[in-house]
């Protein structure tokens, strides 16, 4: 899902943001099909999983986008917050006030990260074209921080929703003028739904409302039949002709 998102929705110049980049899988991604003229920051707060980042980043080829790693957890407000270091699944972290999924397994630690806001990236590295957000159940706190970013930057959004957070996520951006999408539909075939499903992509409304005026085609074109068939042959979607020049490092997680 994050391969192909990444393959449709990432253009050569983009600059993109990965909000909890994890391990960097639409990151590294993103910046092979930004290409050179491009950027992309991935703000992640568990400190282990920043450090394979910026190896990661550090390893990619030069016809690649500038990367830069930011340790830090996005809220509605900068300042410091306690965070819950997973012990099954450190993709499951999470802001240690909010309730973390099954997937956690437990709490390896609790630490104490920095928060920053959406805004707060803005003034830092300028206007995105992407932003994906990933924040087990901060999704909220995540775009409150952000209202500048929704309202004058205006860019594509991709956001995993938890259906507590449903309700408010869709109220945030449909009152900021974005159309929301399912991304787990074939991007030819997506239509605008009202409430936000697990895998979101949120467009602003005047650009659906542009392209639809030209005759254009409505939203990105959908992975080549060709790309399409490779990804059965991995979990997930095999990345494009060129993507083996971007690569993760894994290194066995210390216990």
């Amino acid at each position: 899902m994050l391969l192909s998102l990444s393959s449709e929705l990432v253009k050569k110049g983009h600059k993109v943001w990965d909000i909890g980049a994890n391990i960097g899988l639409f990151a590294l991604s993103a910046a092979f099909h930004a290409g050179r003229s491009g950027s992309v920051v991935a703000v992640e707060p568990d400190p282990w999983l920043a450090s394979l980042l910026s190896r990661s980043g550090a390893g990619l080829s030069p016809g690649c986008a500038r990367f830069e790693v930011v340790r830090a957890a996005m809220s509605d407000r900068r300042g410091e917050a306690r965070f819950s270091i997973a012990r099954r699944a450190r993709a499951a972290s999470h802001l240690s006030d909010l309730e973390g999924s099954m997937q956690t397994g437990g709490v390896r630690e609790t630490i104490a990260v920095e928060t920053l806001t959406l805004d707060d990236l803005l003034d830092r590295f300028g206007v995105p074209d992407l932003v994906k957000i990933d924040t087990e159940r901060a999704e909220v706190l995540c775009l409150q921080g952000g209202p500048r970013v929704l309202a004058t930057g205006r860019p594509t959004l991709v956001i995993e929703v938890g259906s507590e957070n449903s309700a408010a996520v869709g109220h945030l951006l449909h009152e900021a003028g974005y159309l929301l999408f399912d991304a787990e539909v074939p991007a030819g075939c997506r239509q605008p739904v009202e409430s936000p499903p697990w895998n979101t992509i949120a467009i602003p409304r005047e650009r659906i409302s542009s392209a639809a005026a030209s005759g254009a085609p409505i939203g990105e074109h959908p992975p080549s039949p060709a790309l399409r068939d490779r990804s059965r042959e991995v979990s997930g979607f095999e990345p494009a002709a060129g993507m083996d020049r971007v690569r993760l490092r894994f290194p066995i997680e210390p216990r």
